[in-house]
C-alpha cells in the first residue's frame, strides 16, 4: 500500500467517525404521561422541560415520548429512541414494570439509562445488563425501613399488606417482610390488586378479618387511593401506611378525607420548607420546588423531583464524558456511563448521591423522611 493511499484511507476513516458524532447531546425520554401512572408521569414530563438546553458548551436535545403506562409501548419507545433518534442516554420509565422491561434494550445497545422508578430490582444485583442502568428514586428498602421504624415506635405488631399485582407490589412485599421480621412485625395478610381495578372489597374484607394493628398499601399514584377508601367505608380504625409511590398532589385530591392520618415515607422534597436549615438536602430541594412552581403553579411532586435529579446527574456527568468522546458515538455513551458511576457528593432534591460500581443509586437514609397527611396536606413527622 502506498503512503498516499494509506493517507486517503485514514482520512476517509476519520470522516466516517466524524459523521457518527453529533453536535449535540441527545437525551431520550419515555414517561407514563397517560394511563394509570399519569399522576406520576405528568410532573416528570413537565420537569424535563425545565432542564438545561446546554451543558459544557454542547446543546442538549430532549426527545420525550409517552409510553401510556404500558410495558410494550415503553420497550417500543426505547428502541425508537436508540435506533432512530440515536440518543446518548435514556431517561425513564415512570414505573417499575416498564423500567424492568427496557433494561434489556439499553444493555443490548450499550446505552446508559436513568430510571425514574423505585424498585431496587432495576439496578440490583449488579450484572452485565444493570451495568448500564442508574436510578434516582429511593430504593424500596430505604422506605420500608422508615415505615418499620415508625411502626415500632407506635407499637404496631401486626400488619395487613395489600400491593399492586405487579413488580412494584412484589418488591414491596419482599422488602417489608425482611425489615418487618427484623423488628418482630408480623405480616398477617398479603393481598394484591391491579392498577386498573375499580373494587378491592374482597381483599379489604380479608385484611380486616386478620385483626391487624395496621395496613400497608403498596401502590403508586391515584390507584393507591382505592384500598384506603374501601377500608374507611368498611369502618377501619387502625393505622394506614402508604409508600412513597403516592407522594403527589393528585393522590391527595383523589383520596381526600379518606386519607387523613395516613403515614408514608417520602423524599425530603415533599416537605422541603419544613426541613431544618441544617439538612443538606433542603437547598437543592427548594431550588427545584421554586423552579417548578414558578413555571406550573400548584404543588410540586416528588416524582417530578426524580426527573430533576436525573438532570442534575447528567449535568455532573456530561462534562466528564466529553473529555473522552463526542455525542453520538459509542465512546461517549460509555464515558457517560462511567462518569455517572463515579458521581460523588452530588446534592439532589431527594438526597446526596454517592455512586459506586455496585450501587447505581448512591442514596443513604438522608434521602427519606416520614410524613403524615393532616388536613389534606403533608406534615413532617419528627418522631
Amino acid at each position: 500500500m502506498t503512503f498516499k493511499r494509506a493517507s486517503l484511507l485514514a482520512l476517509a476513516a476519520a470522516g466516517l467517525c466524524a459523521g457518527t458524532a453529533s453536535a449535540q447531546v441527545k437525551v431520550g425520554v419515555t414517561l407514563s404521561a397517560t394511563g394509570p401512572a399519569a399522576s406520576l408521569g405528568i410532573p416528570e414530563k413537565n420537569t424535563i422541560a425545565l432542564l438545561p438546553k446546554e451543558i459544557a458548551g454542547k446543546k442538549v436535545e430532549y426527545i420525550v415520548l409517552d409510553d401510556a403506562s404500558d410495558t410494550t409501548t415503553a420497550v417500543k419507545n426505547t428502541r425508537k429512541l436508540i435506533s432512530e433518534d440515536k440518543v446518548d442516554v435514556v431517561v425513564g420509565s415512570t414505573v417499575t414494570p416498564n423500567s424492568l422491561a427496557i433494561v434489556d434494550v439499553v444493555a443490548e445497545n450499550e446505552t446508559p439509562m436513568i430510571t425514574l422508578a423505585a424498585s431496587a430490582r432495576i439496578i440490583e444485583p449488579m450484572d452485565a445488563k444493570r451495568y448500564w442502568v442508574f436510578k434516582t428514586p429511593q430504593n424500596d428498602s430505604h422506605m420500608a425501613t422508615a415505615i418499620a421504624e415508625h411502626m415500632t415506635n407506635h407499637n404496631v405488631k401486626t400488619v395487613a399488606f395489600i400491593g399492586f399485582a405487579d413488580a412494584y407490589g412484589d418488591s414491596w412485599a419482599q422488602e417489608f417482610a425482611k425489615v418487618g421480621e427484623m423488628r418482630k412485625i408480623k405480616v398477617v395478610a398479603n393481598e394484591r390488586f391491579a392498577r386498573t381495578d375499580t373494587s378491592v372489597t374482597g381483599q379489604v374484607l380479608k385484611m380486616m378479618g386478620s385483626n391487624a394493628d395496621a395496613v400497608l398499601i403498596a401502590g403508586s399514584g391515584t390507584p393507591a387511593a382505592l384500598p384506603a377508601k374501601a377500608l374507611k367505608e368498611r369502618g377501619w380504625k387502625g393505622k394506614i401506611y402508604q409508600t412513597h409511590g403516592v407522594a403527589n398532589p393528585d393522590f391527595l385530591r383523589v383520596c381526600g378525607k379518606d386519607c387523613e392520618g395516613t403515614f408514608l415515607p417520602a423524599g425530603p422534597l415533599l416537605v422541603a420548607e419544613q426541613l431544618p436549615d441544617s439538612n443538606p438536602v433542603k437547598k437543592p430541594a427548594i431550588t427545584y420546588k421554586t423552579a417548578y412552581e414558578k413555571t406550573y403553579g400548584g404543588q410540586v411532586s416528588t416524582f417530578g423531583g426524580h426527573a430533576w435529579d436525573a438532570g442534575l446527574l447528567l449535568q455532573r456527568a456530561i462534562p466528564e464524558a466529553l473529555k473522552k468522546g463526542q455525542p453520538g458515538t459509542k465512546e461517549f455513551r460509555k464515558a457517560l456511563r462511567d462518569a455517572m458511576e463515579q458521581t460523588k457528593e452530588l446534592p439532589i432534591s431527594h438526597g446526596i448521591m454517592n455512586m459506586t460500581p455496585t450501587d447505581h443509586l448512591g442514596l443513604d437514609q438522608r434521602s427519606r423522611v416520614m410524613v403524615e397527611i393532616v388536613d389534606g396536606k403533608w406534615k413532617l413527622q419528627t418522631k
